[in-house]
Order: structure tokens, then C-alpha cells, then sequence
């Protein structure tokens, strides 16, 4: 979908006046998601592992913003480096045909989708308390609170991801490795993964950003020059509850329709049934772009990070000098 600036890129087929609707998947696969997931790998995996270097080995006192991020980054980490493998099978037409790397792709790749939205609740959730108890008196805004959260994170996606593998087992079919808006049955299950996982984190990030909005417009009368600096966290907020509308909306919307569609269906149909499939796919690297873009946030959250790692790369660099 955002990817398309890239198709001038690669030779498109001769024959595209002969266009067969049956073909627009493998088209879709060859010219679109090959080169979209390469791209992502190209400039999220650097990103990200900057980051977690960064925090591993500049980052002296963490705080608890530091441990959502350093989760959420980890996990885009993992994430990333499933796609070059992607990428070479879309390029070549071809379906993962080891079963257990079916599963684990599938279950890695949805395990970051809905983890990287909760630690960015946990991280507008953070921002709104620091602003509101800027002496870190709040008892969320310690260590251990931020420790007991993350592990509180991971084991509530990975129970609501673990059901994928059910219906992939159920559904597996020899030398073919199911997407899940390809599994049959599974409408109830990718529906409350929907409001669980995606609709009741938004609605959090919502929250956080009209509180700290509304937080903010009552201190300006109060504490004049002080809300100047929290104008960042509110622009951060913001700015992620922004993106993961515009980023995880389509995909859930269009995995839900395709599903819904999957029974059969007269022999008429079957161009709608590729159109459909054909939106859908366009959606799946939009909505794992942000892994591509979590490593902004990292930057704009303050804390002294940034300084920090120029100071340990300009050290770094003078060495090798």
C-alpha cells in the first residue's frame, strides 16, 4: 500500500494485458511483498539493534520506560529477522514447506503485532504518570512495577496468540503453510483477538493522550514554562496512537472481511475471492511497518538515551581512529 514507489523497481510481466484475476496473488507476492518485507528488514533491523545495544550497553541507571522499550524492541528485533526468509519465498512464488517454520513464523509475527502495541500503552501510561508525579512517586513508575508488567505483557499475548497454532494444526494441509485469514473456523477467534488485542489497546493509547492532553491544559495556568517540557511526551503519544490506527486498522479489517469470505462460494465469485485476498495482502507490511518506525520513538522519549549512545558511538569511533 505504501510500498507501491517501489514497483518502478522490478520488470512487471509482459503479458499484464492478459491479466488473469487468479494470478494477482503471485503478483501481489513477486511485486509488492517480497520487496516491501526486504525493505522493512533493510531499515527496521538496524534501527532496532542499535537500540538494543544502546540500552545494553550506554544505559547505566534504567528507568521504567526504559524496560517497555527495551521489550518492544526485542521484540521488533526477533520479528525482523523472520522477514528475509519471506521475502525469498514471495520472490520465488513459493509457500513455506517446513511445517514447524510455518508455525513459528506465524506465531512470532503475531506475537509482535499485539505485544508492540501494549508496550506502547505501557509507555503512554508511563509519560501520563511522570507528568502528573514528576518525582517518580507513583508506584507504576518503578523497576519492578515495569518488570512485573512486561512479564505480565508477554504472557497474556502469547496466551492470546496461542490458539493460532490450533487452527493451523487443524487446518494444515501437506506443503502449504496457511496464513491465518486463511483458516477455516477461525472467524470468532481472529474477531476477539481483534478487541483484545488490538480495539482495547487503542482505546488505551486514546485514554493516555486526552489525559495528558487534558492534564496539560490545566497546568499551563498553574506553572508557567513548565508545560513546555511535557509538550514532547504529549506529541510522542500521540503520534503512536496515530500510527497504530492508520498501521493495524486496515489489517484487522481486511483479515476479518477475509475470513468471513472464505466458505465457498459460486464459481462467479472467484475473481471477488482474489480482489479480496488482494487487499488483504496489500495490508500485511503496512501494519508490520512499525517495526520500521518504533526506533523513532526510542529517540523522542528523552531520558537521556540519545545523548548517551552519540557519546558511547563519538568513544566507539575515536577508538577505531
Amino acid at each position: 500500500m505504501y510500498f507501491f514507489f517501489l514497483l518502478p523497481l522490478f520488470p512487471l510481466p509482459p503479458s499484464l494485458q492478459e491479466f488473469n484475476c487468479t494470478e494477482l496473488k503471485y503478483l501481489l507476492w513477486v511485486y509488492y511483498l517480497s520487496p516491501a518485507y526486504a525493505v522493512e528488514f533493510a531499515l527496521g533491523f538496524p534501527g532496532n539493534l542499535l537500540v538494543v545495544l544502546g540500552y545494553v550497553f550506554c544505559l547505566q541507571k534504567w528507568k521504567s520506560t526504559n524496560i517497555y522499550l527495551f521489550n518492544l524492541a526485542v521484540s521488533d528485533l526477533i520479528f525482523l529477522c523472520t522477514l528475509p526468509r519471506l521475502s525469498y519465498m514471495y520472490a520465488n512464488k513459493r509457500n513455506e514447506n517446513n511445517i514447524i517454520a510455518c508455525y513459528i513464523n506465524r506465531y512470532i509475527l503475531h506475537t509482535n503485532l499485539y505485544s508492540s502495541i501494549l508496550f506502547m500503552v505501557w509507555v503512554s501510561m508511563d509519560r501520563f504518570l511522570l507528568i502528573r508525579h514528576p518525582t517518580r512517586q507513583h508506584f507504576l513508575l518503578t523497576q519492578e512495577a515495569a518488570l512485573s508488567l512486561s512479564i505480565l505483557t508477554w504472557v497474556a499475548v502469547n496466551a492470546q496468540v496461542a490458539p493460532l497454532i490450533f487452527y493451523m494444526v487443524k487446518d494444515k494441509k501437506e506443503n502449504v503453510c496457511l496464513d491465518f485469514a486463511s483458516l477455516g473456523d477461525s472467524l470468532g477467534y481472529s474477531l476477539g483477538l481483534t478487541v483484545t488485542g488490538y480495539l482495547l489497546p487503542m482505546l488505551g493509547l486514546c485514554f493516555f493522550t486526552y489525559h495528558i492532553t487534558k492534564l496539560l491544559h490545566a497546568q499551563e495556568g498553574v506553572i508557567q514554562g513548565r508545560t513546555t517540557t511535557f509538550r514532547r511526551p504529549l506529541q510522542v503519544v500521540a503520534a503512536t496512537a496515530a500510527m497504530f490506527l492508520l498501521l493495524y486498522l486496515p489489517y484487522h479489517v481486511m483479515r476479518n472481511v477475509k475470513i468471513a469470505w472464505n466458505p465457498s462460494r459460486p464459481e462467479e465469485s472467484q475473481c471477488l475471492n482474489e480482489y479480496i485476498e488482494g487487499a488483504y495482502i496489500l495490508t500485511r507490511p503496512v501494519a508490520f511497518a512499525h517495526s520500521v518506525i518504533n526506533p523513532v520513538f526510542y529517540f523522542l522519549m528523552g531520558d537521556q538515551f540519545r545523548e548517551l549512545l552519540l557519546v558511547k558511538i563519538r568513544q566507539i569511533l575515536r577508538n577505531c581512529g
